[in-house]
């Protein structure tokens, strides 16, 4: 039965596979290991905690963390109460996250403590007053928090004198077609926005990601993609409970530390960017591992040579390896290559449609492209966003008058229905998998007071696949450590993906009739 229709929203998914899968290890972290039915307990007794804070069925919950067994935890008792995932980016400076729980009137916040040697807590503070904002739990062990917050210990103790009777039936008053999740992304504004998917739009969608992929129980998920990002969080936890895996949360991409807990773990599956494959391959001390488990590689966000398709299957030991195109959007699923398809299909292109979707090509002047003829990339089906949260203007902006989605994606198809992505109509970039958009970098760029205007492009990079470079014409002339003082100054007010890597100033920037940068022109130096 179709994964919608047989348990039509996440929490019942959760509470079903604790049933079904019994004490199969479903999360296993550096001190815990997570049954599943223990875990189906843990999600009712954090539904509890957020039906205690006093947060009501669509109300938006936060969570700005690294992949942890909590986060686990916390993500699926926010929706298992009804709640509206509001995933945020580890990599946001404090300013940029308090300003999506502004937008989305955020009602409880999960966060870290510490993360890569920033305190969460502090930075967000820092950012000034969120008024929606009721409580916020810091996760993990942490013994003592200040005073207005609530250790992940005493945000579970305050729900305990919810009754079990009161949670279930909480769960059971979750409808398929509610909002799950508010996923944010960039247009070409440099506005974020936030993409809203449902409970049973989520769950055919990465049901079908497990059958075209091949998840299978007992396979061992070791969980690299953050779950603050629809691969992490979707093909990653959700996944994961539909097929009976064990998730395996990976908090930093750590080479080394990946390639010991592939062989102590037996891990099976690692989806990633390709720059994850590259590092493992490179890395000099890979050969004193044990990687005979490893099995399943699903890739995407970039092209991907082919020699890296053949070296990933014979120097790694992966027997599957797929291609995927998808964005945010459309509950990142649009296209997927299958596992009998070539190593050349998989390199050359992102595979085809996925079932209950449909991909066309279009001209500027709105004419289907023929196979091999470039144009925007458009969707429609299951996957596609109910719109971006509270912007109908946008939404509307991203819809063709037919109802396609409008990717923003230049891509060719072939004739077998494989698409190839040859560009981007947003400028979006990606740095080591995670999505870069020029027009919030140059936005933010604009605060310093040197910055007259700028554009930035990404160019190729050998370890991240992208990075971005920054033209900027300067107010007066720069002095000769301009450029770096820039860059560190970006350091401190973007996250560290979208930090132009360069800075190069210049007196005017090439632009068409209208005034519009031509990027294109950019890129050509």
């Amino acid at each position: 039965m179709r994964a919608d229709l047989e348990w039509g929203t996440i929490a019942n998914l959760v509470q079903a596979a604790g049933d079904r899968y019994g004490d199969r290890e479903a999360v296993v972290g550096p001190r815990s290991r997570i049954g599943y039915a223990e875990l189906a307990c843990r999600v009712r007794r954090a539904a509890a905690g957020v039906m205690a804070a006093g947060v009501r069925p669509g109300d938006r919950i936060g969570i700005w963390a690294p992949n942890t067994p909590d986060y686990v935890v916390a993500a699926l008792g926010a929706v298992s109460a009804g709640a509206v995932l509001v995933p945020l980016n580890t990599r946001l400076k404090g300013g940029e996250a308090a300003e999506l729980l502004r937008r989305t009137r955020t009602r409880l916040l999960f966060v870290t403590s510490n993360f890569l040697g920033v305190s969460y807590v502090a930075a967000l503070k820092a950012a000034g007053p969120l008024p929606e904002l009721l409580t916020t739990v810091v996760l993990g062990e942490t013994a003592a928090v200040p005073g207005d917050l609530l250790s992940w210990r005493g945000f579970l103790a305050a729900g305990a004198d919810i009754p079990d009777r009161a949670v279930q039936a909480r769960i059971a008053a979750v409808a398929p077609g509610d909002p799950a999740d508010i996923m944010f992304t960039s247009g070409t504004t440099g506005l974020p926005k936030g993409a809203v998917t449902t409970h049973a739009q989520t769950l055919r969608a990465f049901d079908t990601w497990a059958d075209l992929s091949g998840l299978a129980e007992g396979d061992r998920y070791l969980v690299v993609n953050p779950f603050t990002h629809t691969f992490g969080w979707k093909a990653g936890i959700l996944a994961s409970l539909m097929r009976g895996a064990t998730i395996l949360p990976q908090p930093v991409f750590d080479a080394e530390a990946v390639l010991a807990k592939i062989a102590t773990e037996r891990v099976t599956v690692l989806p990633g960017a390709p720059t994850v494959y590259q590092t493992l391959l490179d890395h000099p001390a890979r050969e004193q591992y044990d990687l005979t488990s490893l099995r399943l590689a699903v890739t995407g966000a970039a092209v991907v040579p082919l020699e890296l398709v053949h070296r990933i299957r014979d120097e790694l030991g992966f027997d599957t390896v797929l291609t995927a195109y998808g964005l945010t959007e459309s509950c990142g699923m649009v296209t997927m290559c299958r596992r009998d398809d070539t190593a050349d299909t998989v390199a050359a292109t992102s595979g085809r449609a996925v079932p209950g979707v449909e991909v066309r090509v279009r001209s500027a002047e709105g004419k289907d492209q023929a196979a091999g003829e470039p144009g925007e990339v458009q969707v429609r089906g299951y996957t596609v966003m109910r719109g971006y949260f509270e912007d109908p203007a946008a939404t509307a902006e991203t819809f063709t008058e037919d109802g396609w989605l409008r990717t923003g994606d230049i891509g060719v198809l072939d004739a077998g229905g494989n698409v190839r992505i040859t560009d981007r109509l947003k400028d979006m970039y990606t740095v080591g998998g995670f999505n870069a958009y020029p027009a919030e970098i140059e936005r933010i760029l604009a605060r310093h007071p040197l910055v007259a205007d700028s554009a930035v492009i990404g160019v190729p990079d050998p370890r991240l696949g992208e990075v971005g470079r920054a033209y900027v014409i300067p107010r007066q002339q720069p002095s000769p450590e301009a450029a770096s003082e820039l860059v560190d100054w970006c350091r401190r007010e973007m996250a560290n993906y979208k930090v132009p890597r360069e800075v190069v100033f210049v007196d005017d920037l090439p632009r068409n009739a209208i005034g519009k940068v031509l990027k294109g022109e950019l890129r050509k130096h």
